[in-house]
């Protein structure tokens, strides 16, 4: 049977529509995709999400819109009625939320400049005189419909949050420069969304640029798996100006066709559960919270409780520094009554009283000291097999970073073939240059480990791995990459066993001790020096010494071990030549997993 041709082609087609239809189904009836209906019922000023059912004459202005001429149904023929019934009746108090916007891209693109020229449209148009405050997130309403945007950095929003267990964001913006094209940054912004699987909007900032070039941009994008609605693909992109505050409405209004998409709906009538996006102590006020509702309604007066602090709300304050009384799903407030000050990403739920807030304090306290024990670890090569034989993965998470742009695609294809029917090789993220900081939060959020080929680990990097258990695995020599991942996945591989730092301090004097040569008169700047204790002596990234600590002395007297804060002696075996300046790090070797 020959294939209808596409409906933006001028034609006059007959179609039966019945008095009543989803979007979905329409959608199915045109032949178009459901954004194309949503588009258009925009349009004719009705908004509507893809389960939604829309009567026959809004439904015929569409189909019209789009070169269908449409008749009714007639009754007797539609038999048994197809209408979508998403929610049932247990689910009856949900309703539409805001969506909750992240914005995204290399840094110059113009993200800090696209929010302020968002906040600021709006504030003119419906705040006049407005004082607006930093608090993280704000509010901005397009045609009766509130979007809220987070103003923390993207990886933030996405990657220390959801390691946390929070999932804030629901669409991102990627910012991408007319004139500089897609960037290192702005592919690694892709992976972090595409890994929290967040659907994306790109905005193509600067065109009001000489050198401008959106086909180029379009082409980029194509090419990092973003392929635009334009081009036959499901992206939605903006052509944008945010110094001249160009295409800023379509933007806004394309970002409501998507939430509109991913039908977006929380019950405003239960009790509150937020996330917490900035946290911070004011000297004035006491511990300070950004929180952002994603359920219920926050009360002036309700008790909350969330990660290790409690409190009763005293005050509640939105992005325009106004006292609001109450808080609905996706609206941020800043909250004060809180006894301590929290951590990003906790989750605050409003509770009974003081009493069951006290209850739930000590409880997440003994969680933490069973936490060893209670948690499952964190996916490794040695723990690889157990965990896919107990079910607890059925898909492995790897960013690598090579040395090089050109050892990628090799090392990709390699470990994506090594995929095993229990379990996938998914590389989630992929460059070159250092293992960053950025790339272990990308790990612990994805619970997935990383892989470095010819590439060093950046110090922060490295802490960050050690505290929250990601496996860093380095290596020079593609084939002994290959085959650790694949004898992993087998159960086959070999016991590893990893460096853990226990303490660094810093050589500030030199002093001589007879026969024993040279003592090093350092400060202890983190974790513990003991005696004993395997240590190496770094002078700038060079390490001249590996050895042990032989003597550890605090004024006069001899000392097993010196905590973080105070000074020490150090004596080094079988060395001696020690410069101010210099960092004694003191580590161990156990086994991996």
């Amino acid at each position: 049977m020959a294939k209808a041709s596409k409906p933006s082609e001028p034609r006059a087609n007959l179609i039966e529509i019945p008095h009543s239809v989803a979007v979905r189904q329409l959608a199915e009836l045109l032949q178009v995709s459901a954004i194309d209906i949503i588009k258009q019922l925009m349009r004719n000023g009705i908004f509507a999400n893809i389960n939604q059912v829309i009567d026959y004459e809004a439904a015929t202005a569409v189909a019209a819109d789009l070169g269908y001429e449409a008749q009714l149904k007639p009754m007797a023929t539609i038999g048994k009625s197809k209408r979508y019934r998403p929610y049932g009746e247990e689910l009856s108090g949900l309703r539409p939320r805001p969506p909750v916007v992240t914005i995204m891209g290399h840094v110059n693109h113009g993200k800090t400049r696209l929010l302020d020229a968002i906040r600021q449209t709006n504030v003119m148009a419906t705040e006049a005189g407005g004082i607006t405050q930093h608090i993280g997130a704000y509010q901005v309403e397009v045609n009766g419909q509130k979007i809220t945007f987070l103003d923390t950095p993207g990886h933030e929003a996405f990657t220390a949050m959801r390691a946390r267990g929070a999932q804030v964001t629901d669409i991102t913006i990627l910012v991408v420069a007319a004139d500089d094209g897609v960037m290192p940054q702005t592919l690694e912004a892709i992976d972090h969304a595409r890994a929290a699987e967040v659907p994306i909007v790109v905005a193509i900032n600067k065109i009001d640029k000489p050198d401008a070039n959106p086909e180029l941009v379009k082409q980029q994008l194509a090419d990092a798996g973003l392929l635009i609605e334009e081009w036959g693909g499901d992206i939605v992109s903006v052509p944008i100006s945010a110094k001249e505050k160009t295409g800023i409405s379509e933007l806004l209004e394309n970002l409501l066709v998507v939430a509109e998409m991913e039908d977006l709906k929380a019950d405003p009538s239960r009790p509150a559960v937020g996330v917490v996006i900035e946290a911070e102590l004011d000297k004035s006020k006491g511990p300070l919270a950004t929180v952002l509702i994603q359920t219920g309604t926050l009360r002036l007066g309700d008790t909350v409780v969330g990660g290790g602090t409690w409190g009763r709300i005293r005050a509640m304050f939105n992005d325009m520094g106004k006292r609001v009384r109450k808080a609905e799903p996706a609206m941020p407030v800043e909250l004060l009554g809180l006894n301590s000050v929290p951590q990003v990403g906790d989750i605050l739920t409003s509770v009974a009283g003081e009493h069951h807030a006290r209850a739930l304090i000590q409880k997440h306290q003994q969680e933490i000291q069973q936490q060893p024990s209670l948690l499952p670890k964190a996916v490794s090569l040695d723990n690889l097999f157990a965990q896919i034989s107990a079910g607890q993965v059925k898909e492995l998470n790897v960013i690598l970073k090579t040395d090089v742009q050109g050892s990628i695609e090799p090392i990709k294809s390699s470990l994506e073939q090594l995929a095993m029917e229990q379990v996938q090789v998914r590389i989630i993220h992929s460059g070159s240059g250092n293992i960053t900081e950025s790339d272990v939060m990308l790990a612990i959020a994805s619970k997935g480990l990383i892989i470095g080929f010819g590439t060093g680990i950046e110090a922060g990097a490295r802490r960050l791995a050690d505290v929250e258990g990601v496996d860093i695995r380095s290596y020079n020599v593609i084939y002994n990459l290959v085959n650790d991942v694949d004898k992993a996945l087998k159960g086959m591989l070999e016991p590893t066993y990893v460096e853990v730092i226990d303490g660094r301090a810093e050589i500030r004097a030199i002093f001589t001790a007879g026969k024993k040569g040279k003592i090093a008169g350092v400060y202890v700047t983190e974790g513990k020096v003991s005696r004993g204790a395997s240590a190496r002596v770094r002078r700038g990234e060079q390490i001249v010494c590996e050895s042990e600590v032989s003597s550890l002395r605090r004024f006069k007297d001899d000392a097993k071990e010196v905590t973080s804060g105070y000074e020490c002696g150090v004596g080094i075996r079988d060395f001696s030549d020690f410069q101010v300046g210099d960092i004694l790090e003191l580590f161990r070797k156990e086994k991996a997993g």
